[in-house]
Parts: C-alpha cells; sequence; structure tokens
C-alpha cells in the first residue's frame, strides 16, 4: 500500500475520508512519515487543557517501557503528559499481556475526549472500550484485532471519524439530556450553532516495546463554515447509518436542522 499524501488535518480535508454510511469499517489509509502529527499544533489550547484536569493522564505499570520509547521517538523529555502537551494529538498506549493476547489500554493522555471517560477505559482490552459503539462486536472487532497483532513498524495507518455536535468545545462530555442539548438549533441557525468534529486517529507500532501507539487529533468546525461537498457529506450521516448508531450520536434531535440546513446550501448552489 502506497502511502497516502494526508489525511489532511481539517475538518473539510478530513471528510471525504470520513465514515458517513454503511456498515462499519476501520477506512484505514497509509500514511506518511511526514503526515503523522500536525505540524503547528496550539499548545496553549492544549496545556490549559490538561492543567485544569490531571485526570486526564494515566499510565499503568505495564505501559512505562512503552512510554519511554514513545518520548525518545518525539524527542520529547519527561512521559505521556509531556508528549501530548508538545502536540497536538492526544496519545494512547495499547500493550499485550503475551503475544497474541488481546490489545488493551494501558497508558493515555487524553486533553480532547469525545464523549468518553479515560478513568472508564483504561486497563480494558480494545473490544472493551470501543463496546458503546453499536454494532462494533458484531462488525469490526475481530478485524481490527487482526489488524492491530499484524501491525509492523515502521508503517503507519490513519482513518477518521465525524460527529455532529451543539457546540465548538475541545472537551466534549455531554451529561445533559441530549433534546436540551440541541433545543437552540434550529433550520434557520443550524449553520452557526452545528459544528462538525472530527477525530483524526493514527496507529503505529513501537519497534522495540512493541506496543502499539494510538493518536487522536481533534479538529472542529462550525457547519456554515464547510464547503456545499462537505456539508452534504455530513448530511449524509442522517440516513447512512443505522438507528443505534445515530441514537448513541443524538442524531434525532439535529436531524430535521441539519437536512433542511443540507438542502438550503445545495438549493443555493444549484
Amino acid at each position: 500500500m502506497t502511502p497516502k499524501p494526508s489525511l489532511g488535518f481539517s475538518v473539510e480535508t478530513l471528510l471525504p475520508d470520513a465514515r458517513v454510511s454503511g456498515p462499519l469499517r476501520m477506512g484505514l489509509v497509509r500514511l506518511a512519515e511526514s503526515e503523522w502529527l500536525v505540524k503547528a499544533p496550539d499548545l496553549a489550547t492544549r496545556n490549559a487543557a490538561f492543567d485544569a484536569h490531571p485526570d486526564a493522564v494515566q499510565v499503568l505499570p505495564e505501559a512505562r517501557s512503552a512510554e519511554t520509547e514513545l518520548c525518545d521517538m518525539l524527542g520529547v523529555s519527561g512521559g505521556i503528559e509531556q508528549a501530548a502537551r508538545a502536540h497536538w494529538e492526544d496519545f494512547c498506549i495499547l500493550t499485550q499481556d503475551a503475544p497474541g493476547r488481546p490489545f488493551r489500554l494501558t497508558g493515555a493522555a487524553v486533553a480532547f475526549p469525545t464523549d468518553w471517560h479515560l478513568s472508564d477505559k483504561m486497563g480494558q482490552a480494545v473490544a472493551k472500550v470501543h463496546e458503546p459503539i453499536d454494532g462494533y462486536a458484531e462488525q469490526l472487532s475481530a478485524g481490527v484485532d487482526r489488524f492491530l497483532d499484524g501491525l509492523r513498524a515502521p508503517h503507519i495507518f490513519g482513518r477518521t471519524n465525524a460527529f455532529v455536535m451543539p457546540n465548538g468545545l475541545w472537551r466534549y462530555l455531554p451529561t445533559d439530556d441530549p433534546a436540551q442539548r440541541f433545543a437552540h438549533v434550529t433550520p434557520e441557525n443550524a449553520g452557526e450553532t452545528l459544528f462538525v468534529r472530527c477525530e483524526r486517529e493514527t496507529l503505529r507500532r513501537l519497534p522495540k516495546s512493541q506496543a502499539i501507539v494510538f493518536t487522536i487529533g481533534v479538529h472542529v468546525a462550525p457547519l456554515g463554515s464547510l464547503s456545499d461537498a462537505g456539508v452534504a457529506r455530513i448530511a449524509e450521516t442522517l440516513h447512512g447509518f443505522g438507528a443505534g448508531e445515530g441514537d448513541r450520536r443524538a442524531a434525532p434531535h439535529y436531524a430535521r436542522a441539519l437536512s433542511a440546513y443540507a438542502e438550503a446550501r445545495q438549493r443555493k448552489a444549484a
């Protein structure tokens, strides 16, 4: 597989590769080393998040050697927190208890979570980490485990997803009722009140420890800032996902507004 020049580092450039319909899939592309991480990150935003949320960093003893190897690779002094403070991406470490065993999340520095809490996931196998995703166990779990087991250094693979949100917060951890969360959104103001959030995810194996580094780079943009093609693509999620996935994303609470906005943009473009 020839490395792809880039998945992009913005919502607009990531959307073409994001899953918007059909069954769950990894949707991986191979990336060049130069396209692994954002080159000019907003470190002030990153540092503020870590300063305010010390629980955003957790490392189990079995991840310590991989943590050191990762920092050496990045040229960063310290641990995984310092690595994540120096880059736009969140870093997660996946390790095996023994060859052939499931990979587990054993270290992470996650400043910008998307509706999940690190404390709930630490120490869990990858399949358990993804348990809330509708259809993951049936459609994707076995394939993900095979891919992780077969991943070899120095190859880097990337993928992306896309979500519709009612705000542009970097940390998205809602606790309110979805109906209230999207109550302010209307077809008329959807361009300003709905946001598209993409997670640019990468996977690579560390050659010495044989752990896998999973990075998550969050990119957010107002719906109205996207091109007509970008708006049309994110609108596909309204009918492209099954009811279980749509409900998990709170789609019933913004579907009318997003659909009407997308149709208005399409008419205007025509």
